[in-house]
């Protein structure tokens, strides 16, 4: 990771870090271990990746990034609820997540499923009334509509079901292919998306583009997380490493070999490349967080 990136990246955490904890409810208010289960998880670190994905796109449009605050919130809200039921005792069952112990596991199951629930309600409350989104009402309904479709059954939702129901099967690589670009790359598309309804009188085709760029990083992004299945350690990982792989899922090494799903990676990374062709030195971010995706150790 280059220096300039590696600032950017550590800029853009600071700054949605900042911007969460004042939108989060305060864990004085009643009911006092729902919110303090709701700040632990999503101010329990982690990349960050989709924040700084609707920064880097708003540096491209222009958009500043007071405006995107809230946006990048909402998308990260997202993003930790599908965490905490994912890692739930009836999904993955998983007791480690960014290092440390799981929500259901530092508080109780029931708490952490309403913990989920209130960071999927905060989102769209958020995306509704926050007075920092200075787009039009008919914006921000496009960006309500947009991430609710990215994080339902047509979208993130519905691509964790196909995954509960493919444990111990071999996928087909589109099958595969279908399932990780609603489980994982719809909320990272939609992160990018929501930045390019943010803009004034942005361009459809570079919206287009932006959104081609952004399928391909979505679906290089949990490549890249099967790769570290297989290579990495729980230690780096901040959650349990080779769980996939010990409980059968479908996964791009189990198919493709690790070469494979490494190809497939680097194949992913050049066509997100060429959708950007369209822009300047503005994009360089997004070029750099694309390389970032398929690089990364954790």
């Amino acid at each position: 990771m280059n220096q300039d990136l590696k600032n950017y990246l550590i800029t853009c955490q600071s700054r949605v870090e900042i911007a969460l904890k004042h939108r989060l409810p305060s864990d004085h208010i009643l009911p006092l271990r729902l919110h303090n289960a709701m700040r632990y998880s999503v101010l329990n670190g982690g990349k960050r990746m989709r924040p700084m994905l609707t920064y880097a796109t708003g540096q491209v449009l222009g958009i500043a990034p007071d405006s995107l605050d809230a946006i990048a919130c909402a998308v990260e809200c997202i993003h930790v609820y599908s965490l905490i039921h994912d890692d739930l005792p009836a999904m993955d069952d998983d007791d480690l997540r960014r290092g440390k112990p799981t929500c259901h596991v530092a508080f109780d199951e029931a708490t952490a499923i309403l913990a989920g629930d209130g960071l999927q309600a905060l989102a769209f409350e958020l995306l509704a009334h926050d007075a920092t989104i200075t787009a039009s009402a008919e914006k921000r309904l496009q960006m309500i509509t947009t991430l609710a479709k990215a994080s339902g059954s047509q979208g993130m939702v519905g691509g964790q079901a196909i995954d509960l129901e493919s444990v111990g099967t071999l996928l087909t690589l589109p099958e595969l292919e279908n399932m990780h670009i609603h489980k994982t790359g719809a909320l990272i598309r939609s992160s990018v998306v929501l930045a390019t309804l943010a803009g004034e009188n942005v361009d459809p085709e570079a919206a287009k583009k932006l959104d081609n760029y952004a399928k391909c990083i979505g679906l290089s992004f949990q490549v890249k997380d099967d790769i570290l299945d297989e290579e990495s350690d729980t230690a780096t990982l901040g959650k349990t490493q080779g769980k996939d792989k010990n409980h059968h899922k479908p996964t791009y090494p189990a198919l493709l070999g690790l070469a494979g799903a490494k190809e497939k990676a680097e194949h992913l990374h050049e066509k997100a490349l060429e959708n950007l062709a369209h822009f300047g030195d503005e994009a360089n971010l997004l070029r750099e967080l694309s390389l970032y995706i398929i690089q990364r150790d954790h």
